[in-house]
């Protein structure tokens, strides 16, 4: 329910009742995974989705019983292919989900939603059975024990190491065996990193989710293409930085979707940026279309620990621009991270063409997609993909070839609305 947090807490501002319906258990395959959550409004608005749209029907059903007697409840959709695709799970898979109702005055549920609303890292557990079954908790409450406690502790730790690693982390619904550590995984995008804990405590099973701040994208320059940028890049998700030096284009007429609007030179927003202002997620594009700025801009963004460069230019652009990179002093690992000419071969070359294009690269990159259709490829859509494979390059490698290493969480980042700056 976190990536919700903002509609609910309106919801619940106007004195209207929510439901929440949470995905609790996924086998086989599924357009989402755990943790995806869908919310009915007492007037009977639909905020989100668990699926595809094929169990939203009946999840809104479960939500009705509800709001009727404000017990939570559980249910499964799909139990083989026949049953399954009679629910609407076209997929094949088997979906369970609780529904329980979301209070204003659950103090634990409100902060973790107002803590979620202002992008900050977040976790909660929610309680999938016995009497306290749609509670949301968190590690403290005494009716967790130690273990689950822990797997909170460890959730949490998890939505940082996805921040430090570029990824989502998911923590499997199954206990491995004490001698052995968690499984982590890279599930898709669509949903947040969650996993259940079997402790025996008051509590019964827990499932613990967890919210990172968004990833940030930051676009040296102001022009048309960016602003389709911004546009798309935001609907994926990102916080969105513009970066120009011109203050008459740098408006929130023209970039109404960012979440930050600098006026400065590209490469000395850049250098001042601190450690909890990026990320491993993080991505810099650099859209200014003169070298005189691209240079700068692109040696100083090379030099930082940030998951994706890229810059936008013609092949011959983008060769003359690394010549003028090795003068600077980039060295070959440098060059190697570059992505230029930017963006995937869609075929399309306006702005909005292009823009899709180029947030279809950095997700590629960050996700180890190949970029290819998904008719050629074999397999599951939903790939889970180990924790290890993807983070930033290596040095001297491609960018397609990463590694990695689980980090302790970075410090809290600040959320920056609008500056601005000489």
């Amino acid at each position: 329910m976190l990536d919700l947090a903002s509609p609910l807490l309106d919801r619940l501002a106007a004195g209207s009742r929510v439901v929440v319906v949470t995905v609790t258990r996924v086998a086989r395959s599924a357009p989402r995974g755990l943790g995806a959550s869908m919310a009915v409004v007492g007037d009977g608005e639909v905020i989100g989705s668990i699926s595809g749209g094929c169990v939203e029907g009946d999840s809104v059903m479960l939500a009705h019983a509800v709001l009727g007697d404000g017990e939570a409840r559980t249910a499964r959709f799909g139990f083989d292919d026949d049953t399954a695709h009679a629910a609407g799970l076209a997929c094949g898979g088997q979906v369970d989900v609780i529904a329980f109702e979301v209070r204003a005055d659950d103090a634990t549920a409100v902060d973790a939603l107002r803590t979620a609303a202002d992008d900050r890292p977040t976790t909660i557990g929610l309680v999938l059975d016995g009497p306290r079954a749609g509670r949301v908790v968190r590690r403290d409450d005494p009716a967790l024990d130690d273990r689950a406690a822990a797997d909170l502790d460890a959730a949490a730790l998890l939505a940082e190491t996805r921040v430090v690693a570029g990824g989502l982390a998911e923590r499997r619904t199954s206990r491995p065996p004490e001698d052995e550590s968690p499984e982590i995984v890279l599930p898709s995008a669509s949903s947040p990193p969650a996993g259940t804990t079997d402790g025996p405590g008051a509590a019964g099973r827990v499932l613990a989710v967890s919210r990172a701040p968004r990833p940030r994208l930051i676009v040296a320059g102001a022009s048309d293409h960016a602003a389709a940028l911004c546009r798309v890049a935001a609907a994926a998700g990102f916080a969105v930085t513009i970066v120009d030096a011109w203050e008459l284009l740098v408006t929130s007429d023209r970039f109404p979707d960012a979440a930050e609007l600098v006026v400065a030179l590209p490469h000395e927003h850049l250098a001042g940026l601190g450690p909890d202002d990026i990320d491993a997620r993080t991505a810099v594009c650099v859209l200014t279309h003169d070298t005189r700025l691209d240079v700068p801009a692109l040696r100083q963004a090379l030099a930082m620990p940030i998951g994706f460069v890229g810059a936008l230019g013609a092949r011959t652009t983008a060769a003359r621009r690394v010549e003028l990179l090795r003068e600077a002093g980039a060295s070959d690992d440098d060059l190697a991270r570059l992505h230029s000419p930017l963006g995937l071969d869609l075929g399309g070359s306006s702005p909005a063409e292009t823009a899709v294009s180029v947030v279809a690269e950095i997700l590629a990159a960050r996700h180890g997609g190949t970029g290819r259709p998904l008719r050629d490829l074999a397999g599951p859509l939903h790939r889970d993909r180990p924790l290890a494979e993807a983070a930033l390059p290596r040095a001297g490698a491609r960018p397609d070839a990463v590694s990695c290493a689980i980090a302790p969480p970075p410090p809290g980042r600040r959320s920056i609305r609008e500056t601005r700056g000489s």
